[in-house]
């Protein structure tokens, strides 16, 4: 059942998610973004669900995986316009955190090939009296860097949408195409059935 291009392609998309979404969960952990944190663990709920469908050919739990791949590339469009503050948004707010944390990204901190330093500060109520001076030197923007992983996220969102929209209507072309055979038609036991007693009811006129 099912073709197997598509469900082989669809199965490589969702452990492709998967992995991203794990390895984004992560950096959103260290960096105290407690809204991704939330839309992170659904997806990769939504994502195990999608996954055990295209395995198990339901349709159904494909069609809960496409409906959140659309709601995914909305969430990703989101963070993309937050980071580069388009709309109106502003990467310095506190939505992302809900206010609980003073963090904003952890690539602000940790991006590829930033310089920084402990430096005392009096008064500041840090932590031990230090802060950590970020940006400095970062052959990337953290801005950028949360930009491509919400881009990267909508590429294969938007893939697996098109391919888990294929895998259903080929299950279910092919679970129609059964039923018109006769795979749950009960008639065919019927009809099976039946010659028996109306040969015996034959044999007993005979008799008779």
């Amino acid at each position: 059942m099912g073709s197997c291009s598509g469900r082989c392609t669809l199965l490589a998309l969702c452990a492709l998610q998967l992995v991203t979404a794990l390895e984004r969960q992560v950096f959103d952990f260290l960096g105290y973004q407690w809204a991704p944190i939330l839309a992170n663990f659904v997806h990769i709920v939504v994502v195990i669900l999608g996954l055990f469908g295209t395995i198990q050919y339901r349709p159904r739990y494909i069609v809960v995986y496409a409906v959140w791949a659309a709601v995914w590339v909305t969430w990703n469009v989101f963070i993309i316009c937050f980071y580069l503050e388009v709309g109106g948004l502003s990467k310095d707010s506190e939505l992302l955190t809900f206010k609980l944390s003073r963090h904003r990204s952890w690539w602000e901190e940790h991006g590829p090939g930033c310089l920084h330093e402990q430096a005392a500060t009096a008064g500041l109520g840090t932590l031990h009296g230090q802060y950590l001076v970020v940006g400095a030197g970062c052959a990337m923007a953290h801005t950028y860097v949360e930009a491509l992983h919400s881009g990267l996220q909508i590429l294969l969102a938007l893939l697996g949408l098109v391919y888990g929209c294929y895998v259903v209507s080929v299950l279910t072309e092919e679970e129609d195409s059964f039923d018109f055979i006769g795979g749950f038609d009960p008639f065919p036991l019927y009809h099976v059935n039946e010659k028996p007693s109306s040969l015996l009811s034959k044999q007993a006129y005979l008799l008779l």
